[in-house]
């Protein structure tokens, strides 16, 4: 019988979890630097929570079952849902601003492919309750030095603000309906898709000068120089007004921010029914058609659960996607050895000692790893190669006569008796 891994799964060995590990802990000092602490949510939630969210459609794309008391139950295809329970449950009467950040794995039911995954992770934050363009300034913030620690080098943050298109729906008379099917097409940031929506034979929308404005809007992606030529587009239409010049402000805090590597970009869509203002992706053009690793704004969800009307802004780091975009910057962390010291009983009648000289130095936070196999000598030596040690210590008895022990550098090939009562004084010293 032979049993293999779920389909759209990995294992991680340990050089690969201590990358992972260094990533996460990268990640962690940077968002609790900006005062988020963390939270953790179940894995699996009430289905309705997803399908108040998402809609029913999201159901083929779930892991979803009933539980032995006939519950609907689902494994997490996110984390934002479930901070928004969390948060009517548990956070309601808690001093606003809050900041909250969250790491976890998430489940979707979807055809395995390059950078997508059945089970992934994801790294994300919210601050909710501060709807501001310091608050968006803030965390996009974060965001960009999350990047940057992480030695992503390629990275391109693509901002929009979702009310200068939703204020054209308004002032044009776009029902609900019609402008989400335009936003799934914007967002794919493809004008000739776009183009062939608004003007072919069927076109979504039947409306000539709202589809040349949205053609337009869709070549103006670039620095924050171009906001002018937004402005100038579409600051006639009173709808607009106050998403331009929200994304005005946002633009002058970034730069307080020191932000400045960004680009605005029109197409960037996300959830037409529930993002509010700002929304913004981070895109490592190096990954190919799974560019986005982030991707989080301005939203309107707690409301939506039945709790209060309060803001989010927030992101979601796909850890997955940042690890491959670590790799392609060349700057996965090195891989250290998992121990510093390497303990080696040459006798039967020095283990018991070789034991408790190992516990001394854990003791000490000396990372240590002792024969439990009763290795002959030149396997010894040949395993604490193996493991990249830098200290060898030899117990044998003719030194433990003489109360001292061995220490073989590793890197150089010395050694040199050492009490056996200032073998840590000397392991860290030479570490």
């Amino acid at each position: 019988m032979e049993f293999t891994r779920p389909r759209g799964t990995r294992d991680f060995l340990f050089d690969e979890m201590r990358q992972r590990s260094e990533a996460e802990n990268t990640l962690r000092k940077v968002f609790e630097n900006y005062g988020y602490g963390e939270v953790k949510t179940p894995l699996f939630e009430e289905l309705k929570l997803f399908t108040t969210k998402s809609g029913e459609e999201i159901i083929d794309q779930l892991y979803n079952f009933k539980d032995k008391s006939d519950r609907e139950l689902a494994l997490r295809p996110e984390v934002t849902a479930a901070i928004s329970r969390l948060y009517i449950n548990e956070m309601s009467k808690t001093a606003k601003p809050i900041k909250l950040y969250y790491y976890g794995s998430c489940f979707r039911y979807e055809r395995p492919q390059k950078g997508r995954f059945r089970q992934f992770w994801q790294f994300g934050c919210e601050l909710i309750g501060a709807k501001s363009p310091e608050g968006e300034g803030e965390v996009i913030a974060m965001a960009n030095e999350s990047i940057v620690k992480l030695g992503i080098t390629t990275a391109e943050i693509h901002i929009n603000h979702l009310g200068i298109i939703r204020g054209l729906f308004e002032h044009f008379g776009i029902d609900k309906e019609k402008s989400r099917e335009v936003m799934v097409v914007v967002d794919k940031g493809d004008k000739k898709l776009l183009e062939d929506a608004l003007k072919g034979d069927e076109p979504i929308i039947a409306n000539e000068e709202l589809a040349d404005i949205l053609l337009l809007l869709m070549d103006m992606v670039g620095d924050p120089s171009i906001f002018e030529d937004i402005k100038n587009l579409v600051y006639q239409y009173e709808e607009c007004k106050t998403a331009l010049d929200e994304l005005q402000q946002l633009i002058t805090t970034l730069k307080s921010f020191n932000v400045l590597n960004y680009n605005i970009n029109l197409s960037v869509a996300r959830g037409l029914d529930y993002y509010t203002g700002i929304v913004f992706e981070i895109y490592v053009p190096e990954l190919g058609s799974q560019k986005q690793v982030c991707g989080g704004g301005t939203y309107s969800l707690i409301k939506l659960f039945g709790g209060e009307d309060v803001v989010s802004t927030g992101f979601a780091f796909g850890f997955d996607r940042l690890m491959d975009a670590i790799e392609e910057c060349g700057n996965l962390p090195s891989i250290k050895p998992k121990v510093d010291v390497y303990l080696a009983p040459i006798s039967d009648d020095t283990r018991q000692l070789s034991y408790t000289i190992a516990q001394n130095l854990r003791s000490e936070n000396v990372k240590t790893e002792i024969d439990l196999s009763r290795k002959k000598f030149k396997k010894l030596l040949s395993h604490a190669n193996n493991l990249g040690v830098k200290f060898t210590i030899l117990v044998g008895s003719k030194d433990v006569e003489n109360n001292q022990v061995t220490i073989k550098n590793m890197e150089t090939g010395n050694q040199e008796l050492v009490d056996i009562d200032n073998i840590l004084n000397y392991i860290k010293d030479n570490l």
